[in-house]
Protein backbone atom coordinates (compact mmCIF):
# COMPACT_ATOMS: atom_id res chain seq x y z
CA UNK A 1 0.00 0.00 0.00
CA UNK A 2 1.36 3.44 -0.94
CA UNK A 3 0.26 6.99 -0.08
CA UNK A 4 0.34 10.03 -2.35
CA UNK A 5 -0.14 13.54 -0.96
CA UNK A 6 -2.29 15.85 -3.13
CA UNK A 7 -1.39 19.44 -2.27
CA UNK A 8 -3.33 22.56 -3.26
CA UNK A 9 -0.94 25.52 -3.05
CA UNK A 10 -0.97 29.22 -3.94
CA UNK A 11 2.18 31.10 -5.01
CA UNK A 12 4.64 28.79 -3.24
CA UNK A 13 8.24 27.79 -3.97
CA UNK A 14 7.91 24.01 -4.36
CA UNK A 15 11.22 22.99 -2.74
CA UNK A 16 10.57 25.23 0.27
CA UNK A 17 7.00 23.93 0.50
CA UNK A 18 8.12 20.30 0.63
CA UNK A 19 10.38 21.14 3.56
CA UNK A 20 7.82 23.32 5.36
CA UNK A 21 5.11 20.65 5.10
CA UNK A 22 7.51 17.86 6.09
CA UNK A 23 6.44 15.80 3.07
CA UNK A 24 7.74 12.23 3.34
CA UNK A 25 5.62 10.44 0.72
CA UNK A 26 5.03 10.70 -2.99
CA UNK A 27 3.27 14.00 -3.70
CA UNK A 28 1.46 15.91 -6.42
CA UNK A 29 1.59 19.66 -5.84
CA UNK A 30 -0.71 21.93 -7.84
CA UNK A 31 0.68 25.44 -7.49
CA UNK A 32 -1.70 28.27 -8.48
CA UNK A 33 0.90 30.82 -9.47
CA UNK A 34 -0.23 32.59 -12.66
CA UNK A 35 1.75 30.47 -15.12
CA UNK A 36 1.91 26.97 -16.60
CA UNK A 37 4.84 24.68 -15.90
CA UNK A 38 5.77 21.18 -14.77
CA UNK A 39 8.70 19.81 -12.84
CA UNK A 40 9.46 16.71 -10.83
CA UNK A 41 12.24 15.27 -8.74
CA UNK A 42 12.98 12.38 -6.43
CA UNK A 43 13.51 13.04 -2.75
CA UNK A 44 14.47 10.28 -0.31
CA UNK A 45 13.11 7.72 -2.77
CA UNK A 46 9.78 9.57 -3.19
CA UNK A 47 8.48 11.19 -6.38
CA UNK A 48 7.51 14.87 -6.12
CA UNK A 49 5.48 16.24 -9.05
CA UNK A 50 4.67 19.96 -9.36
CA UNK A 51 2.03 21.27 -11.76
CA UNK A 52 1.98 25.06 -12.02
CA UNK A 53 -1.28 26.58 -13.27
CA UNK A 54 -2.51 30.07 -14.05
CA UNK A 55 -6.13 29.58 -12.92
CA UNK A 56 -7.27 30.06 -9.33
CA UNK A 57 -9.73 28.02 -7.32
CA UNK A 58 -9.16 25.36 -4.71
CA UNK A 59 -11.68 22.96 -6.24
CA UNK A 60 -10.02 23.21 -9.64
CA UNK A 61 -6.55 22.61 -8.19
CA UNK A 62 -7.74 19.62 -6.15
CA UNK A 63 -9.38 18.10 -9.23
CA UNK A 64 -6.14 18.50 -11.20
CA UNK A 65 -4.27 16.58 -8.53
CA UNK A 66 -6.96 13.93 -8.02
CA UNK A 67 -7.21 13.09 -11.72
CA UNK A 68 -3.43 12.51 -11.80
CA UNK A 69 -3.26 10.46 -8.59
CA UNK A 70 -1.85 6.98 -9.27
CA UNK A 71 -0.99 5.49 -5.89
CA UNK A 72 -3.27 3.24 -3.85
CA UNK A 73 -4.15 5.91 -1.28
CA UNK A 74 -4.48 9.64 -1.96
CA UNK A 75 -4.34 12.10 0.93
CA UNK A 76 -5.51 15.67 0.35
CA UNK A 77 -3.50 18.58 1.74
CA UNK A 78 -3.40 22.35 1.98
CA UNK A 79 -0.12 24.22 1.85
CA UNK A 80 -0.38 25.31 5.50
CA UNK A 81 -0.29 21.80 7.00
CA UNK A 82 2.85 20.33 8.57
CA UNK A 83 2.77 16.56 8.78
CA UNK A 84 4.02 14.40 11.64
CA UNK A 85 6.80 11.86 11.23
CA UNK A 86 5.57 8.59 9.71
CA UNK A 87 2.23 10.03 8.59
CA UNK A 88 2.41 7.76 5.54
CA UNK A 89 2.66 4.70 7.81
CA UNK A 90 -0.17 5.95 10.04
CA UNK A 91 -2.45 6.30 7.01
CA UNK A 92 -1.50 2.88 5.64
CA UNK A 93 -2.09 1.20 9.02
CA UNK A 94 -5.49 2.87 9.40
CA UNK A 95 -6.66 1.60 6.02
CA UNK A 96 -5.31 -1.86 6.77
CA UNK A 97 -7.36 -1.96 9.97
CA UNK A 98 -10.48 -0.61 8.20
CA UNK A 99 -10.64 -2.83 5.09
CA UNK A 100 -14.25 -1.91 4.28
CA UNK A 101 -13.58 1.84 4.26
CA UNK A 102 -13.22 3.62 0.92
CA UNK A 103 -12.50 6.96 2.60
CA UNK A 104 -11.03 7.74 6.01
CA UNK A 105 -11.09 11.09 7.78
CA UNK A 106 -8.05 11.85 9.94
CA UNK A 107 -7.43 14.48 12.60
CA UNK A 108 -5.29 17.50 11.77
CA UNK A 109 -4.75 19.87 14.68
CA UNK A 110 -6.02 23.36 13.81
CA UNK A 111 -4.25 26.62 14.55
CA UNK A 112 -5.49 28.34 17.75
CA UNK A 113 -8.90 29.94 17.22
CA UNK A 114 -9.61 28.00 14.02
CA UNK A 115 -10.84 24.72 15.47
CA UNK A 116 -13.73 23.43 13.37
CA UNK A 117 -13.72 19.72 14.13
CA UNK A 118 -12.26 16.99 16.29
CA UNK A 119 -12.24 13.20 16.05
CA UNK A 120 -12.34 11.52 19.45
CA UNK A 121 -13.48 8.06 18.40
CA UNK A 122 -13.95 5.87 15.34
CA UNK A 123 -17.26 5.93 13.52
CA UNK A 124 -19.20 5.99 10.29
CA UNK A 125 -19.80 9.34 8.58
CA UNK A 126 -23.29 9.85 7.13
CA UNK A 127 -24.93 12.51 4.96
CA UNK A 128 -26.37 14.34 7.99
CA UNK A 129 -23.04 14.79 9.80
CA UNK A 130 -20.61 15.26 6.92
CA UNK A 131 -20.53 19.06 7.04
CA UNK A 132 -17.78 19.55 9.58
CA UNK A 133 -14.68 17.96 8.09
CA UNK A 134 -12.01 19.88 6.11
CA UNK A 135 -10.54 18.49 2.91
CA UNK A 136 -7.11 18.11 4.50
CA UNK A 137 -8.60 15.36 6.68
CA UNK A 138 -9.54 13.24 3.63
CA UNK A 139 -7.77 10.08 2.52
CA UNK A 140 -9.27 7.76 -0.11
CA UNK A 141 -8.66 4.56 -1.98
CA UNK A 142 -7.75 6.15 -5.29
CA UNK A 143 -9.25 3.51 -7.55
CA UNK A 144 -12.58 3.71 -5.71
CA UNK A 145 -12.96 7.49 -6.03
CA UNK A 146 -11.86 7.36 -9.67
CA UNK A 147 -14.40 4.63 -10.42
CA UNK A 148 -17.14 6.63 -8.67
CA UNK A 149 -16.29 9.73 -10.71
CA UNK A 150 -16.44 12.08 -7.71
CA UNK A 151 -14.73 15.46 -8.08
CA UNK A 152 -14.81 18.80 -6.30
CA UNK A 153 -17.51 21.36 -7.08
CA UNK A 154 -16.02 24.46 -8.72
CA UNK A 155 -18.58 26.93 -7.31
CA UNK A 156 -17.28 26.52 -3.74
CA UNK A 157 -14.04 27.11 -1.85
CA UNK A 158 -11.18 29.60 -1.88
CA UNK A 159 -10.96 31.46 -5.18
CA UNK A 160 -14.47 30.39 -6.21
CA UNK A 161 -17.81 32.22 -6.33
CA UNK A 162 -18.96 30.95 -2.93
CA UNK A 163 -16.52 31.00 -0.07
CA UNK A 164 -16.51 27.43 1.26
CA UNK A 165 -18.26 24.06 1.31
CA UNK A 166 -16.47 22.07 -1.37
CA UNK A 167 -15.28 19.65 1.30
CA UNK A 168 -18.79 18.87 2.61
CA UNK A 169 -20.15 18.40 -0.91
CA UNK A 170 -17.31 16.05 -1.77
CA UNK A 171 -18.07 13.78 1.20
CA UNK A 172 -21.79 13.93 0.42
CA UNK A 173 -21.13 12.93 -3.20
CA UNK A 174 -18.91 10.05 -2.09
CA UNK A 175 -21.67 8.76 0.18
CA UNK A 176 -24.29 9.14 -2.57
CA UNK A 177 -22.06 7.11 -4.90
CA UNK A 178 -21.99 4.28 -2.36
CA UNK A 179 -18.51 4.84 -0.92
CA UNK A 180 -18.07 3.94 2.74
CA UNK A 181 -16.74 6.91 4.75
CA UNK A 182 -15.32 6.47 8.25
CA UNK A 183 -13.45 8.66 10.73
CA UNK A 184 -10.46 7.65 12.85
CA UNK A 185 -8.90 9.44 15.88
CA UNK A 186 -5.43 9.47 14.33
CA UNK A 187 -3.52 12.76 14.21
CA UNK A 188 -1.39 13.13 11.09
CA UNK A 189 -0.44 16.82 11.15
CA UNK A 190 -1.14 20.33 12.34
CA UNK A 191 -2.11 23.60 10.73
CA UNK A 192 0.50 26.33 10.46
CA UNK A 193 -1.11 29.61 11.67
CA UNK A 194 -1.89 32.13 8.95
CA UNK A 195 -4.73 34.43 7.90
CA UNK A 196 -7.67 32.63 6.31
CA UNK A 197 -8.01 33.12 2.56
CA UNK A 198 -11.82 33.05 2.71
CA UNK A 199 -13.14 33.63 6.25
CA UNK A 200 -13.71 37.35 6.97
CA UNK A 201 -16.07 36.97 9.90
CA UNK A 202 -19.72 36.04 10.32
CA UNK A 203 -20.91 38.66 7.91
CA UNK A 204 -23.68 38.81 5.30
CA UNK A 205 -21.64 36.94 2.68
CA UNK A 206 -20.87 34.15 5.15
CA UNK A 207 -24.56 33.40 5.77
CA UNK A 208 -25.60 33.95 2.14
CA UNK A 209 -22.93 31.55 0.89
CA UNK A 210 -23.90 29.05 3.58
CA UNK A 211 -27.46 29.15 2.23
CA UNK A 212 -26.22 28.34 -1.27
CA UNK A 213 -24.24 25.43 0.14
CA UNK A 214 -27.18 24.06 2.12
CA UNK A 215 -29.37 24.10 -0.99
CA UNK A 216 -27.01 21.65 -2.67
CA UNK A 217 -26.00 19.77 0.45
CA UNK A 218 -29.37 19.00 2.02
CA UNK A 219 -31.99 19.39 -0.72
CA UNK A 220 -35.53 19.33 0.71
CA UNK A 221 -34.15 19.52 4.26
CA UNK A 222 -32.14 22.68 3.57
CA UNK A 223 -34.25 25.09 5.66
CA UNK A 224 -34.49 22.71 8.61
CA UNK A 225 -30.74 22.11 8.58
CA UNK A 226 -30.14 25.87 8.30
CA UNK A 227 -32.23 26.48 11.43
CA UNK A 228 -30.39 23.71 13.24
CA UNK A 229 -27.03 25.19 12.20
CA UNK A 230 -27.94 28.66 13.46
CA UNK A 231 -29.41 27.47 16.75
CA UNK A 232 -26.39 25.31 17.55
CA UNK A 233 -23.88 28.07 16.74
CA UNK A 234 -25.88 31.20 17.61
CA UNK A 235 -23.71 32.20 20.59
CA UNK A 236 -20.65 32.42 18.36
CA UNK A 237 -21.99 33.32 14.94
CA UNK A 238 -24.95 35.58 15.69
CA UNK A 239 -23.36 38.34 17.76
CA UNK A 240 -23.40 41.03 15.07
CA UNK A 241 -26.09 39.60 12.80
CA UNK A 242 -29.17 38.21 14.57
CA UNK A 243 -30.32 34.62 14.07
CA UNK A 244 -33.41 35.88 12.25
CA UNK A 245 -31.41 38.02 9.85
CA UNK A 246 -28.88 35.23 9.34
CA UNK A 247 -31.71 32.83 8.47
CA UNK A 248 -33.13 35.31 5.96
CA UNK A 249 -29.70 35.64 4.35
CA UNK A 250 -29.39 31.87 4.13
CA UNK A 251 -32.80 31.66 2.44
CA UNK A 252 -31.69 34.34 -0.04
CA UNK A 253 -28.67 32.17 -0.83
CA UNK A 254 -30.95 29.15 -1.32
CA UNK A 255 -33.09 31.14 -3.72
CA UNK A 256 -30.05 32.11 -5.79
CA UNK A 257 -28.86 28.51 -5.78
CA UNK A 258 -32.19 27.37 -7.22
CA UNK A 259 -31.49 29.47 -10.30
CA UNK A 260 -27.99 28.20 -10.96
Amino acid sequence: MSVQLLVSAVDRQPEELVEAMHIQSDAIIVNQCGRYDYEEWEQDGKRIQVFSMAERGVGLSRNHALLRADKEICLFADDDIRYVDRYETLVEEAFASHPKADMLLFYVKAAPGRETYTIEKEGRVRWYNCGRYPTYSFALRTSRVHAAGVTFHLYFGGGARYSNGEDSLFIRDCIKKGLRVEKVPVMIGEEIPRESTWFKGYNRKFFFDRGVLYYFLYGRLKKLMALRFLLVHRNIMCREISCGQAYRLMKEGMKEAAGL
